[in-house]
């Protein structure tokens, strides 16, 4: 089973056109922001029906696919937006307030606004339109699978550059989540400005540093 549009349809018949969906990717990652996205797809099932079956929960695709999708998704929504949670965000007002700031400025990046947003579990205050966040989201509905790909994509992408400017840790590699490889660099080299020193493992793993 694959994301679909049955979310999608209910609202549209309900009146509503312009349909975001938001997800979010890197909020376990140990250093890097995180980073949100927010996608409006046109409100017409047989224009979309290309993506279905080829835009899923972003963690279910490889590498490849999420490339090929983020590409399709790119060509087919009417608007994209990004938002970026960055580490000093993350350590001063905690990883959920993060993400959600990053989830709004995604949102506020879409030209046309939506008119109902579909969230990954989350909810945001303040939203000048309904929303609802839906438990495994990602996984349902076609939107917020989209939101999680672009997310994903994107904030694999300013890892891998960040390869060049933090040698040795291996961010292109694990983008930043806990690996054994990534504890071993820790434990050997510290934490570096991309680290996340208010998690746990990686207090843990740069002792003496």
């Amino acid at each position: 089973m694959t994301a679909d549009l049955s979310l999608e349809l209910e609202l549209w018949q309900a009146g509503y056109r312009a349909v975001a969906g938001v997800d979010e990717a890197g909020r376990g990652a140990w250093a890097g922001p995180v980073v949100a996205a927010a996608a409006i797809l046109p409100a017409d099932p047989k224009v979309l029906a290309p993506l279905l079956g080829q835009v899923d929960d972003s963690k279910r695709l490889t590498p490849v696919a999420r490339e090929r999708a983020f590409d399709r998704i790119q060509a087919y929504a009417l608007t994209v937006g990004l938002g970026f949670g960055a580490v000093e965000e993350i350590e001063g007002a905690g990883i959920l307030a993060a993400t959600k700031a990053a989830m709004a400025r995604a949102l506020a990046g879409l030209a046309p606004p939506p008119d109902f947003v579909l969230l990954d579990y989350l909810t945001l205050r303040d939203l000048p339109c309904p929303q609802r966040g839906v438990t495994h989201g990602d996984a349902l509905s076609l939107s917020i699978a989209a939101a999680s790909i672009v997310a994903k994509v994107t904030r694999d992408r300013w890892m891998v550059q960040q390869e060049t400017r933090y040698p040795g840790y291996g961010f292109g590699r694990h983008k930043g989540y806990g690996t054994e490889q990534h504890r071993a660099a820790l434990e050997w080299l510290g934490p570096c400005p991309l680290h996340r020193r208010s998690f746990r493992p990686v207090s843990a793993a740069s002792q003496g540093h």
